[in-house]
Order: C-alpha cells, then sequence, then structure tokens
C-alpha cells in the first residue's frame, strides 16, 4: 500500500496506563452519569480517572461520598460546599451534619466521540 500522510507526524507509541495512571496503587476509575459536571468536560458516561494519593485542593474536581451517595463535583474549600459545572444543578454545602468524604482527584476525563462503534 501507499505511506500514510500522517506517518510524518507520528511521535511514537502512546502507554495509556502510563499517560493517564501515575500512582497505579491509589489510582481508580469511574464513570460519570448525569449532566451535572458537562461545562467541565464530564459528560455522561465519561470516564474519569481518579487518583486518592493528591490531597484535594480548592477548585479541583474530586470524587466525594456524601452522606453515603457518590457525586462528582468541584471542592470549593473557602465556601465550604461541592459545586456543579452546570447552574442548572444546585451546590452541595458542607457542614458539620454532612457526611462528606473525598475519595479522590479527578485528574483526567476520557470521553467518548464515535457513537456507532
Amino acid at each position: 500500500g501507499f505511506p500514510s500522510p500522517a506517518d510524518d507526524y507520528i511521535e511514537g507509541w502512546l502507554d495509556l496506563n502510563e499517560y493517564l495512571v501515575k500512582h497505579p496503587s491509589a489510582t481508580f476509575f469511574a464513570r460519570a452519569t448525569g449532566n451535572s459536571m458537562v461545562n467541565a468536560g464530564i459528560l455522561d458516561k465519561s470516564l474519569l480517572v481518579v487518583d486518592r494519593s493528591l490531597q484535594p485542593q480548592h477548585e479541583d474536581v474530586v470524587i466525594a461520598a456524601v452522606n453515603g451517595e457518590l457525586t462528582c463535583k468541584i471542592l470549593d474549600q473557602k465556601a465550604q460546599m461541592l459545586r456543579s459545572a452546570n447552574l442548572s444543578f444546585p451546590p452541595i454545602p458542607i457542614t458539620a451534619d454532612t457526611d462528606c468524604i473525598i475519595m479522590g482527584v479527578v485528574v483526567h476525563v476520557v470521553n467518548r466521540l464515535c457513537t456507532h462503534s
């Protein structure tokens, strides 16, 4: 066959585990559901790469267990709340009465573009 014009731009093979997972023993994958994080690029059914070894910082996207339910939100440490990236969804206040455990920081998002494969 003929060589592909794209061959000139190939830099080498990319190992997705090496690229996406910096701390293998502390990393897990989660599947997003819903539309509360669409403005952060997290779509319904996005694959989230979550690192438990990172200390959550203000404005990080995190996976949190709030009163026993897992959620993906933006950590707002200044206002003591978890915010959605979609104004249609209200924030979740973090008070002394809230059972909230940050499970990890979302470090990568994998979205599917082609729906017919």
